[in-house]
């Protein structure tokens, strides 16, 4: 017996003990040390008596309330590991080193039946999306069974597998805690912090593999997806949005990429700016990922709320491992919590969720929590593995990835014709712009395109502040050289809604003294109603849909996010002292402006409006004029 085999049989049978193992980047870690449950992420003790320190910490989805968004309180403890002893261990030593027994699961199956998850899909669909209460929603379901052996040598047993036969995944790992245990391999980095470049992972869209394994013909027709297509551009709007906030350069996209696994492809872009925020704020403002929520966020996190029949614990979460740098302070890299089991007292359970679209089959939603839960229980041998994934030959050459096949390439590059260029390339705000010297209030009506709205016009030259609808003042109102007011969920014709009853006046006030205004999505629905123009519903909303629409004189290729619209006698080019741009068969109003006043019902500032920036400048400089 090896001296590390007796160090894991010694961790493992102590029940008091806490350790963390972690594999990426090709290296396993093993960290040691005390356990502390915080309140807060600015509770996390990053210091200790010799200054900076190196904490985990497994982050549960409750947290989100920080944010001030809806979460049931499960009681779920963010824990955090004080680091005594980080040691790095040679992988083929380690595996040798953990138990790799089989252990059977008995009386598997989802808490929730495939009939009542797909009623809940329609539900989502129908009364969420179909309302304006968003552009996609995560639902999730548990998978459960029970197994006849001790949690901590189920997680490293286990852990082995899923390092055996798990591929692509950025983190693998093993948490084992008094009462909290969890084994899992996560795809998708949420938040890396390191030398003040902030990097998101928006990973979207599921390709379950075929019996034998992936071909360039089956991924084609995934890659070909509308449906997949659009859920991913719609994640990465809503990760750009966080972006916005946390960093100065309001982030730049990278990719796509697939990210291979065993089982399933992913497609993913990368995200990256600077940022010199503490990273527990970085965090903080980053909670959770739409990938495992939707969009809005806020808004997100209320259907979640109504539909999900149980708290949700860490699934979704992060755990996030905080570095002391050279420059005193901490680095972070936080994968999310998913593709993770979690282990208690012989009960295992395997969280997976689906995202819901307006494109979305129930049946087909119902199919990916199966793709997902098969992905973690077939990597750690609770089920049978496909033949491909669980063939191991150390000295045989590694897969060939179909990410290098120029076919798949090219059609995975093409996806971003789609995208606006202003995001693809590096965006630092302008020092002195074409409106340089003047200010601008942007009212966010929770949803935080604002972010990426404001960065936008920040790179026009303006001076901005993001101030949200319930606190903004009058006076601030009065005092802004223009007022944005901004996009957000839900009826603008809800007269019993608080949010929309202060957009109507902000709206009001600025029209009442002909000051220069810009609206946008919600707020040119506002506007238009304030005209005496019809809002109506769309028979499909328009959830991360591009569209090429007059706008004054000019196409533009606008990404649009709307269930409601604004709507005229086809043909209608004014509405009393308003300009109207409107679609010419069916009279749907995409943007309107008079003295001093602009709207658009489009989002400019989504990577979907290739024509974004130069239609904002054009909007603001007649508003301003």
């Amino acid at each position: 017996m090896t001296d590390l085999n007796r160090r894991i049989r010694a961790l493992a049978a102590d029940p008091e003990t806490s350790f963390v193992l972690i594999a990426r980047d090709g290296v396993v870690e093993l960290l040691t040390g005390e356990i502390v449950d915080v309140e807060t992420l600015s509770d996390i003790p990053l210091e200790g008596a010799d200054g900076p320190r190196e904490v985990f910490a497994m982050v549960p989805y409750r947290q989100v309330r920080e944010r001030g968004f809806e979460a049931q309180d499960d009681g779920t403890p963010l824990r955090c590991l004080l680091v005594a002893e980080r040691e790095g261990l040679d992988a083929e030593e380690l595996r040798a080193a953990l138990p790799d027994a089989p252990i059977d699961l008995r009386g598997g199956g989802f808490d929730i039946s495939d009939e009542e998850y797909a009623g809940i899909v329609e539900q989502v669909i129908a009364e969420e999306i179909g309302r304006g209460e968003g552009a996609n929603f995560v639902i999730r379901r548990d998978y459960r069974a029970g197994y006849e052996c001790d949690d901590r040598i189920a997680a490293l047993t286990w852990f082995r597998a899923l390092l055996e036969h798990e591929r692509g995944a950025y983190w693998t790992f093993a948490v084992i805690t008094p009462g909290q245990i969890a084994v899992g391999a996560s795809p998708e980095a949420h938040v890396v912090a390191r030398d003040g470049i902030v990097t998101m992972n928006p990973i979207s869209g599921t390709f379950r593999h075929p019996a034998g394994g992936a071909t360039r013909e089956s991924l084609t027709e995934f890659l070909s997806s509308t449906k997949e297509t659009e859920e991913l551009f719609m994640v990465v709007d809503e990760e750009l949005k966080m972006m916005s906030q946390v960093c100065s350069d309001g982030g730049r996209i990278t990719g796509p990429h697939l990210k291979e696994m065993s089982r399933l492809t992913h497609t993913e872009y990368m995200l990256r700016g600077r940022s010199r925020l503490d990273p527990r704020d970085i965090l903080r403002e980053t909670m959770f990922a739409p990938t495992v929520t939707g969009s809005p966020m806020q808004n997100a996190c209320a259907v979640i709320r109504r539909h999900e029949r149980a708290p949700r614990g860490y699934y979704s979460g992060v755990a996030a491992l905080f570095t002391p740098n050279a420059d005193g302070g901490h680095d972070l890299d936080a994968p999310i919590l998913i593709r993770t089991a979690y282990l208690d007292r012989g009960h295992l359970r395997v969280p997976v969720g689906a995202t819901l679209v307006r494109h979305s089959d129930p049946l087909g939603e119902v199919g990916e929590t199966h793709g997902k839960a098969a992905g973690v229980l077939g990597a750690i041998g609770a089920i049978e593995r496909d033949h491909v994934a669980e063939t191991r030959d150390d000295d045989a050459p590694a897969p060939a990835r179909l990410a290098d096949d120029p076919e798949i390439a090219a059609l995975l590059a093409s996806r971003n014709t789609r995208l606006a260029d202003f995001w693809m390339q590096p965006q630092d705000a302008a020092a002195t712009g074409r409106f340089g010297g003047r200010s601008a209030l942007v009212v966010d009506a929770e949803d935080r395109f604002t972010t990426m709205l404001a960065h936008q016009l920040r790179h026009l030259g303006l001076d901005v502040t993001i101030a949200p609808w319930s606190e903004v003042t009058d006076e601030a109102v009065d005092a802004a050289d223009l007022v944005v007011s901004g996009p957000g969920p839900g009826d603008p014709r809800d007269p019993s809604s608080p949010r929309i009853a202060r957009m109507q006046q902000i709206v009001a006030r600025r029209r009442a003294t002909a000051s220069p205004l810009l609206a946008v999505c919600l707020s040119h629905q506002i506007l238009a109603d304030g005209l005496g123009i019809e809002l109506v519903p769309l028979d499909s909303p328009y959830q991360g849909v591009q569209k090429t629409v007059p706008v004054f004189g000019e196409e533009a290729s606008v990404g649009f996010y709307n269930t409601f619209t604004a709507r005229v006698s086809p043909g209608t080019t004014r509405i009393g002292d308003a300009e109207v741009a409107a679609d010419s068969e069916s009279g749907d109003v995409y943007a309107l402006r008079g003295e001093h006043f602009a709207s658009i019902q489009g989002h400019l500032e989504s990577i979907l409006s290739r024509d974004g920036i130069a239609t904002l400048e054009r909007l603001t400089a007649h508003a301003l004029s």
